[in-house]
Formats: structure tokens, C-alpha cells, sequence
């Protein structure tokens, strides 16, 4: 076996390790490891086959083979910025909410303390 396939082999596998040690320090949440998961488990598929990226290659209309791997990678951080703009665009929404709700109830309690000193 070449040493690259050794390699891309052993790296995919450093990959999924790391991934799942991540979730269970709880260092990465789950919803986000399942990219990272099938990323890493599409590494070992098309590292441990060649044939499969020559012939997805072929399909695609890439000559050089390694090519459809750049395609690949580029592809899948761009899904990854798609969903991490939703998600920022989610929390950013939230966050505005929040501190909506907040500055109302300190109206609220500023009120309610004018109210309550006016009496005494």
C-alpha cells in the first residue's frame, strides 16, 4: 500500500477519533459533529478506495482525480459557512429579543419603585 493511502487512511481515522472525543468532553455539541463526522467518514471512504475517486472524477468531468478531492473540501466549507451564518443569524436575532425583554423589565421595576416610594 502507498504511503499516501497509509496516510489519508490514518488521518481520516485521527479525524473521526477526534471528533468523537470532542462530543464526549463535550467540547462540541452533537449537532455540530455530525458534519464533522461524515466529513471525516468520507475521507476514509475515498482514501480507502481510490477507484471510487477516479471514477466520481470521471462522472464529474475532473481529469485529475485529486482535483475532485479540492472540489470536495471547497464544497463543504461552504455548506459549513451556510449553516454557521443561519446559526449566528438565529443567535443575533435572540440576543436582540433578550435584551428587548430586559430593558422592558427594568422599565417595569423602575416604575413599580417610583410607584412604591411615591407612597411612603
Amino acid at each position: 500500500m502507498e504511503r499516501s493511502v497509509i496516510f489519508a487512511i490514518s488521518a481520516s481515522i485521527a479525524a473521526l477519533i477526534l471528533v468523537l472525543e470532542l462530543v464526549r468532553r463535550r467540547q462540541l455539541r452533537e449537532e455540530y459533529s455530525l458534519l464533522w463526522l461524515g466529513t471525516a467518514f468520507v475521507m476514509l471512504i475515498v482514501s480507502a478506495w481510490r477507484d471510487l475517486l477516479h471514477v466520481l472524477s470521471a462522472r464529474v468531468g475532473i481529469v485529475y482525480p485529486p482535483n475532485l478531492l479540492f472540489l470536495m473540501a471547497a464544497l463543504f466549507l461552504l455548506i459549513l459557512l451556510l449553516y454557521f451564518s443561519t446559526v449566528i443569524t438565529r443567535l443575533t436575532q435572540e440576543n436582540k429579543e433578550i435584551a428587548q425583554e430586559v430593558a422592558l423589565l427594568r422599565h417595569d421595576i423602575e416604575t413599580l419603585r417610583a410607584e412604591h416610594d411615591g407612597k411612603q
